[in-house]
């Protein structure tokens, strides 16, 4: 069992906004990397590594690199995946550290779509280029449209109810409930789910997460770096990534692109699902939390429903607690690409770091992934495991 030969999260930052009103991009990003350059105990001088996705402004990379003050880089990637991105960028600093491209990894993402009054619009995405427009110009662009399918195919192949579904959303309002910075603290019911506004049939306006401005940061080092930081020590032991697209009309709906980057994570690591006591789950939508544990392998395809049922996902309850910190559905989906969020909650846990009502005692080996695009289209998959040391 390894990390590619070594690597580790040193440092880590979420920003607290949710509404970056006279804020501009720019400085949110700016901001969230000096937050994790502080927590690992760095300075922008030991940076020698950066990784940005569309979100970043102007020239990506280039012009983050130049606004953050960024002057000793030697390696860069501008990777974009949607939602997904940032468990790949960690996945290839990784391969940069271990290749000996870099020593000290920065990743940023930071967004303000809710300033920006683009809604659900993902930053640096023009689909008016996109050349299967024409197939799909039928259809509205808004997501739940997508998931909205997914989910009642689904409930038709294997009798998964909007009940079930709804258990999603409250285990993570019952972690929201501690974390004061969360879109939604209050903790709701089934029934409090279920009788919210209809969005698009199954999905209830609770099975939907939140849009949030804001963003996240992350910083990996080397092995001799992280051994000279006073700081707990997370190893980054097993990665995958996988791509799904709808294949000229040839996409089973029910299978996701994570069932290959989960495999492929599991195997680096060498560790089953089993060990795994905490998880970052993607929860765009509540239907996307079941097509996850299936596919990642904590239950049966098929039996996603029944696995989140009775407070299973809730930590101190259930026996896979899951996105402690409220999740896209109740906390932060800044620039609606919520991969980010999902590993700084999996490192607050590995470190022992997440709020006392939330913290997994097991926490030896925890998960991270994230879901970029549509599940019912095309869409990249990110897995992370990382190990307490």
């Amino acid at each position: 069992m390894g990390s590619k030969g070594g690597a580790y999260i040193a440092g880590i930052y979420e920003h607290p906004v949710r509404r970056a009103d006279g804020i501009s991009t720019a400085q949110l990003h700016a901001q969230v990397a000096l937050g994790a350059l502080k927590d690992a105990g760095l300075t922008l001088d030991d940076v020698d590594g950066y990784f940005c996705g569309a979100d970043a402004p102007g020239l990506g990379g280039l012009t983050m690199a130049e606004y953050i003050g960024l002057r000793n880089l030697r390696h860069i990637d501008t990777t974009e995946s949607g939602g997904s991105a940032y468990l790949l960028h960690v996945a290839h600093a990784v391969e940069a550290i271990r290749a000996g491209h870099c020593n000290v990894a920065l990743v940023t993402m930071a967004d303000r779509p809710l300033s920006s009054g683009t809604g659900t619009a993902l930053a640096g995405v023009d689909r008016s280029t996109m050349p299967n427009l024409a197939f799909q110009s039928a259809v509205p662009p808004p997501p739940m449209y997508g998931y909205a399918m997914v989910a009642r195919r689904h409930m038709h192949e294997f009798g998964t109810t909007s009940k079930q579904l709804a258990w999603v959303r409250v285990a993570a309002s019952h972690h929201a409930q501690h974390n004061p910075n969360a879109v939604h603290r209050e903790v709701v019911t089934v029934d409090d789910v279920l009788s919210s506004p209809m969005v698009a049939d199954p999905l209830h306006r609770l099975d939907c997460c939140v849009v949030t401005d804001g963003g996240g940061a992350l910083v990996i080092v080397n092995p001799a770096i992280a051994a000279q930081l006073q700081r707990p020590k997370v190893a980054v032991v097993g990665t995958g990534a996988a791509v799904k697209h709808p294949d000229a009309g040839r996409i089973d709906l029910l299978t996701s692109a994570g069932a290959r980057s989960g495999a492929n994570a599991f195997a680096e690591a060498g560790i089953t699902p089993r060990d795994i006591g905490y998880a970052s789950l993607y929860d765009s939508f509540t239907i996307t939390v079941l097509i996850q544990l299936e596919d990642l392998g904590f239950c049966a395809k098929g039996d996603g429903g029944k696995f989140v049922m009775d407070g299973n996902l809730i930590s101190g309850v259930g026996k896979l607690p899951f996105n402690t910190d409220g999740g896209g559905l109740c906390n932060n989906h800044p620039g609606n690409k919520g991969g980010m969020t999902k590993i700084l909650e999996a490192v607050r846990q590995s470190r022992g770091q997440a709020h006392p009502a939330v913290q997994v005692k097991n926490r030896d080996f925890v998960l991270a992934h994230g879901t970029g695009g549509n599940l019912a289209s095309a869409h990249a998959a990110g897995t992370l495991i990382l190990k307490a040391e």
